[in-house]
């Protein structure tokens, strides 16, 4: 699974992590620095365990933990309408 925002959604790199800015919504959110690890990674094709690895990587936190953290982005992001979950087939 990778991850595609939905047109009129764009992203800012900050000091702090990613803003994620919504043309039509005239809305923005604001995403810390773990969760624009995350975001970039599926932004840029790769999979929830390429996610998870990511994150891993990056900070001390283990597996079961950062698993739980991508399930939980993705389901906000897709909630608020900003983000759509593609699946192999849908990706290409």
């Amino acid at each position: 699974m990778t991850l595609k925002l939905r047109d009129g959604v764009f992203t800012a790199e900050t000091e702090y992590g990613i803003v994620l800015l919504d043309e039509d919504q005239d809305r923005y959110w604001t995403l810390n620095p773990s969760a624009a690890v995350i975001l970039r990674t599926l932004l840029n094709g790769g999979t929830d365990d390429d996610a998870v690895r990511s994150l891993t990587e990056e900070y001390a936190v283990d597996g079961a933990s950062a698993h739980r953290d991508v399930r939980e982005l993705v389901g906000e992001l897709c909630a608020a309408g900003l983000a759509r979950e593609l699946h192999e087939k849908q990706a290409r």
